[in-house]
């Protein structure tokens, strides 16, 4: 098969990815075996392409939003043909004090799909059975992609800062996952403030129904509720601080920070403020989240690339030159 393989971390702008034929992956028991339709292209996947999550092997294939059909290895609840997902939890031991704790997201053994398991920037992929998920008809293979990772972890985000129906909530930062928790903020009938940099996703924002948009130096005109940073940089942390009212949340929603500054304790977190990290997500979040989506016609704004072109589609993601999200189409 065709797929683009990491060998050497480096800067995206070097094109870190190499087109190669490869070996298609063997069926083996409890994992199914996908022809990959679409794949979205994922921050994360940038942290893996230039070394600042550290290598797990000398080569891996990215890509963690998977949109395939099953062609071998049905089981009993994921039938041969059905369309499923993939996200970036690719499995869990199932042992350790989280996953028995219900809290599989912290497990002490989980698989990385993409990262340390070979991801769907291919023409096929092998997934563990009991973490794809059917996908429902509503949403098309172009679309349904990047709800596997920045939809399901911006709604988990949304969980995590405890939103609750009504409130005011802050987006900081305003790509891929952002521009799809605006839906689900809308849908719970909450005002939506946006805090970002680049006119074009400025404008995005406002198209989307944001109440309030602003630069990413600017803070909304009244207090938050709570809110989500999106972005790897610790002052946009600092700033969503500085917008809560007391007992507010900020939930951070980045597997990787620039640096975390220093900030006036007495002034920014004082007063029962809370900061709270984004780990993974959990089968359950992926369930809920997709039947969501389904139900109130989610659609994502997207941009297409071929396999050959997925350093581009990195690139892309790297530079904030596209809305919305980068999907590979192999």
């Amino acid at each position: 098969m065709k797929a683009a393989v990491l060998k050497s971390p480096k800067p995206v702008a070097q094109r870190p990815l190499q087109i190669l034929d490869v070996a298609k992956p063997e069926t083996k028991p409890g994992y199914v075996l996908l022809r990959v339709r679409a794949c979205g292209v994922c921050r994360t996947d940038l942290h893996i392409v230039e070394g600042e999550l550290p290598p797990k092997h000398p080569q891996i294939i990215p890509g963690h939003q998977i949109v395939g059909d099953v062609v071998d290895g049905s089981t009993e609840t994921i039938a041969l043909a059905s369309r499923v997902g993939v996200c970036w939890l690719g499995g869990t031991d199932g042992t350790c004090p989280y996953c028995k704790r219900g809290e599989e997201n912290l497990c002490d053994s989980p698989t990385f799909t993409g990262y340390s398991v070979p991801g769907g920037y291919a023409e096929y992929v092998l997934a563990r059975a009991d973490f794809v998920f059917p996908l429902p008809t509503a949403l098309d293979n172009l679309h349904a992609a990047p709800l596997l990772c920045a939809g399901i972890i911006g709604f988990r985000s949304l969980r995590v800062a405890g939103v609750e129906r009504g409130e005011r909530v802050g987006l900081f930062g305003f790509g891929a996952s952002a521009h799809l928790a605006i839906a689900v903020l809308h849908a719970w009938k909450c005002d939506v403030y946006v805090s970002t940099r680049g006119e074009s996703h400025r404008k995005l924002a406002a198209s989307l129904g944001a109440t309030w948009v602003g630069s990413e130096t600017e803070k909304p005109p009244v207090e938050l509720d709570r809110a989500v940073t999106f972005a790897p940089s610790g002052d946009v942390v600092v700033t969503a601080l500085a917008s809560l009212r007391k007992g507010g949340v900020v939930a951070i929603n980045a597997i990787h920070l620039d640096r975390m500054p220093q900030f006036d304790y007495d002034r920014l977190l004082w007063g029962e403020r809370q900061l709270r990290s984004v780990a993974n997500m959990t089968r359950a979040d992926a369930r809920d989240f997709l039947a969501l989506a389904a139900e109130i016609g989610m659609q994502p704004t997207v941009t297409t690339y071929s396999l050959d072109q997925a350093n581009e589609a990195l690139l892309a993601v790297k530079n904030d030159a596209i809305n919305g999200a980068a999907v590979i189409l192999p």
